[in-house]
């Protein structure tokens, strides 16, 4: 009876439930994931005999043949006249708020058209030359991390050319909610949606989220989202490729929503080491007995905070990641440095990361974890009901 009902009544659910079915049967009681961009039956057929536009970088590359979607789409035939790329470039070599210049693809000559610096968001006359457009990027699930930005100008540009976008989607590895919801005084590149610090969604779902809650217009683009297989809200994703330069590994991953907002302190949290977002230290003997040097590092940070000085602090390396977004390594180094006001070496940029200025005052004020947080509960209760109607996978959480 059970299975009438879904069949009469959710047909949508069924065919979530018959897919997700069918992949355990073909790949063991585990069932192996295919993000968007590993279904190129459903795709490439959405592309033929268009002139596409890629908004892609390094990070989008095919699961199961481990080629980028780039040499995928040209290899079948399909016509791409640009690639568009976010922050740290097509390649994601590029430091953290470095400028990314417009170039072409060595491999394929395909231009690339960069959408950081002093053109965040593409113009209508840049997607003249292209029919429809197909975003691939892993986010990471926290509201600062640009390339969700990245999205939000896409779209907006989609619907002001009546260009269609397809979203090919891929797991989110901080698969939580938690954290203020930002204010709309404090909207920056880190920060364009009213979302909290951490969105609990795809970049599929929170796609649909834009458009469903007019953030980028009325009508918003005509979108196709190609979903997950074998995926759901609450599973372990480990990432196959790092998303950014100072992102190298799950530790990192996990740590980088709790410890971002230190990027506005004068405190170091690793770059310029091989374990960026994975400790915190000062050039104190007082902050610990873990001591670590940043130095300029290619392939992670070529100017880092704290350069040639002697860090002292802690390591996170060995210890288990919070669950969501921790305030406690932030305020525990507020406390210990006796600085005041002088612990935020940017308030701006901090009240930006964190989407709220409250946070700030709170902890120059002395309360403690549970009083800020608890400024938040309404808001965020209230954004979790709205993120139900999104949801593109199951959350039984």
């Amino acid at each position: 009876m059970f299975v009438l009902y879904l069949y009469f009544f959710n047909r949508n659910v069924m065919k979530y439930i018959i897919i997700c079915l069918l992949l355990s049967f073909s790949f063991g009681v585990t069932a192996k994931i295919k993000v968007g961009a590993d279904q190129q039956e459903r795709l490439v057929p959405l592309l033929r005999n268009k002139r596409v536009g890629l908004v892609v970088n390094h990070t989008s590359v095919l699961s199961i043949s481990k080629v980028h979607l780039l040499d995928t789409l040209l290899n079948q035939g399909i016509k791409v006249q640009a690639i568009f790329a976010p922050e740290h470039g097509f390649r994601g070599e590029a430091d953290a708020g470095e400028s990314v210049k417009n170039s072409r693809d060595v491999k394929t000559g395909v231009p690339v058209i960069s959408l950081y610096g002093n053109n965040k968001k593409p113009t209508v006359e840049q997607f003249s030359n292209i029919d429809i457009l197909v975003f691939d990027i892993q986010d990471v699930g926290a509201r600062f991390y640009t390339y969700i930005s990245t999205l939000f100008y896409v779209m907006q540009t989609c619907s002001e050319s009546h260009k269609p976008i397809i979203i090919l989607d891929r797991p989110n590895p901080n698969d939580y909610v938690d954290g203020p919801i930002m204010q709309d005084g404090l909207k920056s590149f880190v920060g364009l949606l009213p979302l909290p610090v951490l969105h609990g969604l795809t970049v599929g779902e929170l796609a649909q989220m834009i458009v469903g809650e007019r953030w980028c217009g009325v009508e918003g683009p005509k979108m196709m989202v190609i979903p997950i297989l074998g995926w759901e809200h609450g599973d372990k994703y480990s990432l196959p490729i790092k998303p950014s330069p100072n992102l190298p590994n799950d530790v990192a991953i996990a740590y980088y929503p709790s410890l971002c907002f230190f990027e506005a302190t004068r405190f170091s949290i690793g770059r310029g080491t091989t374990f960026p977002f994975q400790v915190i230290g000062y050039p104190d003997k007082k902050y610990g007995n873990f001591c670590f040097v940043p130095h300029s590092l290619p392939g992670f940070d070529r100017n880092p905070l704290q350069k040639d000085q002697r860090c002292y602090g802690i390591d996170l390396r060995q210890s288990v990641p919070p669950c969501g977004l921790s305030l406690k390594y932030l305020l525990y180094f507020y406390h210990k440095s006796d600085l005041g006001r002088k612990f935020f070496s940017s308030p701006s940029f901090f009240d930006r990361l964190m989407g709220n200025s409250q946070v700030r005052i709170d902890i120059i004020n002395g309360e403690d974890e549970s009083f800020i947080r608890n400024r938040w509960h309404k808001e965020l209760l209230e954004y979790r009901e709205m993120r139900k109607k999104y949801l593109l996978y199951p959350d039984m959480r």
